[in-house]
């Protein structure tokens, strides 16, 4: 019901009277709480709100709102709690337990169907139809989402546990959600048997052995449902390179090192290369960002992939700096705060010359080009802002013969106006700059309490009143594909950063395909420019549409690429006010 955007008709302060009609259908509704809990739920003295909303599909809605936050919806005379009054009170209604993939369908606008709910050790809740109830994640009683039953306990065991199993209402991360804090879920452990436990913690040690880098899989999870993508992202990363490891024909002294003296040496091996066959003196100074995506990646050996995380050195600043002050082969300097370039190479250095490129490389010369031809051939699209004659202004376009919906630009509005006030004789008879009003004018452009009082505007004044007065639409032209005309104003790019657990941030690229890019490609780029992973993702409640998820606050990072790199125009950005100041740690 929340997965999209709402509109609010009223936010009033809550009556008296009306907080204790409150109390009571709380009570009757939801009997699990004691009084104790109602008033501390809806307390006499602090400010509670009463806002009227309208779902996308038009429903009525009636939201109370305490401290910010929605406590509870009404929807069709029938109240319901939100996810912030679960998570004080997870026990007040019953709940179905599902996997953490689940809930980005569910956020999308899916209900929860039988063959995604976890039958634990309890069994399922006694529910009847139409009973209200919550959704809790496996390993976590914090409740993240709430709807009604489509069907009896009783009858899911006679269907076989097939169907649906809740008509859901509102999720954590839906815009009834975004309404409040926008705080996450708390960790509240379940309380299982002894077999299931020891079952449980068999899991959580084979996690952590797979991802020593996050220590608390249980708990970030649960606060980020997309941050499972990620886990996921890097263990199968993990088991791709084990099994590369595997399939290679190594000596027995290569087996015995470590990973990471093996990416240390696969590093310099790059490295080595780059400065050997692709870096030439007039290509100097050169960003170290492009050195590393440009020169050194395609030197990497086929079925390797070099990734700087997993060496000893963690960043590329580092590795340079090594390589500058115990070898002298570079000299890096930061020509703009915070870019670093690398601004001489030590070409008769013994090391440079002494490396001999290995005799199994198989460079992809083919797959570079193109890349790289692609990124070059790449042109941002052209926005045109166009206006929908509306059935009010429908008579001041007849001459013209423009129906009611027909997508305009602003020149072709002047020129339709100008051309009905000519032909009209609408031009005032003394002064030139003013247009007398028709009873068609009247009806188009003037208020109810204008009728008797405007009897002339203004050319400007008439032009922007039509204007205003029409629907915002725009025509998206991208090169090689034919015009694409949408109702209302272009939706920018949208980049957002989301907290995580243990003080972890992600950063979320929305809406690139609107634009003409590809997120596969964005998200390689900035993979290789930031050194972060990077995943990609279904945007809930799109179809065909696919956000980019990079790890860390990388909104400085992003917004150099959109704008500098792929040319999209600054006020289709939204979001760069968050990037991080500089001189402060990210």
């Amino acid at each position: 019901m929340f997965a999209k955007a709402f509109r609010v008709k009223s936010n009033t302060v809550i009556k008296g009277s009306d907080r204790r009609r409150l109390r009571a259908d709380v009570s009757a509704a939801f009997p699990a709480l004691s009084a104790e809990d109602i008033n501390e739920l809806i307390p006499n003295k602090e400010e509670l709100n009463i806002v009227k909303i309208y779902a996308h599909k038009g429903d009525a809605v009636i939201l109370y709102v305490l401290h910010k936050n929605p406590i509870f919806f009404q929807l069709e005379k029938r109240l319901f709690p939100t996810v912030y009054t679960l998570w004080r009170y997870p026990s007040m209604l019953p709940a179905f337990v599902t996997w953490p993939p689940v809930l980005q369908k569910l956020a999308g606008g899916a209900d929860l169907m039988l063959p995604g709910v976890v039958v634990t050790a309890d069994g399922l809740p006694e529910v009847q139809q139409g009973d209200c109830c919550a959704v809790t994640l496996v390993m976590n009683r914090a409740p993240v989402a709430v709807g009604t039953a489509a069907a009896s306990t009783a009858e899911m065991r006679n269907g076989g546990m097939k169907g649906r199993g809740l008509s859901i209402l509102h999720t954590y991360m839906d815009q009834l959600w975004a309404f409040g804090d926008k705080s996450h879920p708390p960790v509240m452990p379940v309380t299982n048997s002894p077999a299931q436990v020891e079952e449980e913690e068999g899991e959580e040690e084979e996690q952590e052995e797979k991802d020593s880098s996050d220590p608390a899989p249980v708990e970030a999870s649960c606060q980020n449902m997309e941050e499972l993508r990620l886990d996921e992202h890097e263990v199968l990363k993990e088991e791709e390179a084990a099994e590369d490891k595997d399939g290679e024909d190594t000596n027995k002294e290569e087996d015995s090192r470590s990973p990471q003296e093996q990416m240390d040496e696969l590093l310099l091996q790059c490295f080595l290369h780059a400065l050997k066959t692709k870096v030439k003196k007039s290509q100097l100074p050169l960003l170290t960002s492009n050195f590393l995506r440009h020169h050194m990646l395609p030197c990497c050996p086929k079925g390797k992939y070099l990734e700087i995380k997993k060496s000893s050195y963690k960043k590329l600043s580092k590795f340079l700096q090594c390589m500058q002050k115990d070898h002298g082969l570079v000299q890096v300097k930061e020509l703009s705060k915070g870019v670093e370039s690398i601004v001489d190479v030590d070409w008769r250095n013994p090391v440079l010359c002494s490396f001999r490129v290995p005799e199994d490389f198989e460079p992809e010369i083919k797959s570079e080009e193109g890349s790289a031809a692609s990124e070059d051939l790449y042109q941002p699209p052209e926005i045109t802002p166009l206006y929908g004659v509306t059935a009010r202004l429908e008579p001041l376009f007849q001459d013209a013969k423009k129906r009611k919906g027909t997508p305009l630009k602003a020149t072709e509005v002047r020129n339709i106006i100008t051309e009905y006030v000519k032909t009209n004789e609408l031009v005032h008879e003394t002064n030139k700059n003013y247009v007398n009003i028709n009873p068609t004018l009247c009806d188009c452009l003037l208020e109810k309490s204008e009728y008797q009082e405007v009897e002339k505007l203004k050319w400007d004044e008439l032009f922007s009143r039509t204007l205003i007065r029409m629907q915002a639409c725009h025509e998206v032209l991208i090169p090689g594909q034919p015009p694409l005309v949408k109702k209302g104003q272009m939706e920018p790019i949208d980049i957002t950063v989301a907290s995580r657990g243990s003080n972890k941030k992600v950063t979320i690229i929305k809406n690139l395909e609107a634009f003409g890019l590809d997120p596969a490609v964005v998200a390689d780029t900035l993979q290789h420019l930031v050194q972060a992973s990077c995943v990609l993702q279904d945007a809930p409640g799109a179809k065909n549409r696919v956000l980019v998820q990079i790890q860390g606050n990388q909104v400085q990072q992003v917004g150099k690429l959109l704008l500098d790199r792929y040319k999209i125009p600054r006020k289709y950005v939204q979001g760069l006010d968050k990037a991080p100041k500089p001189g402060k740690k990210k």
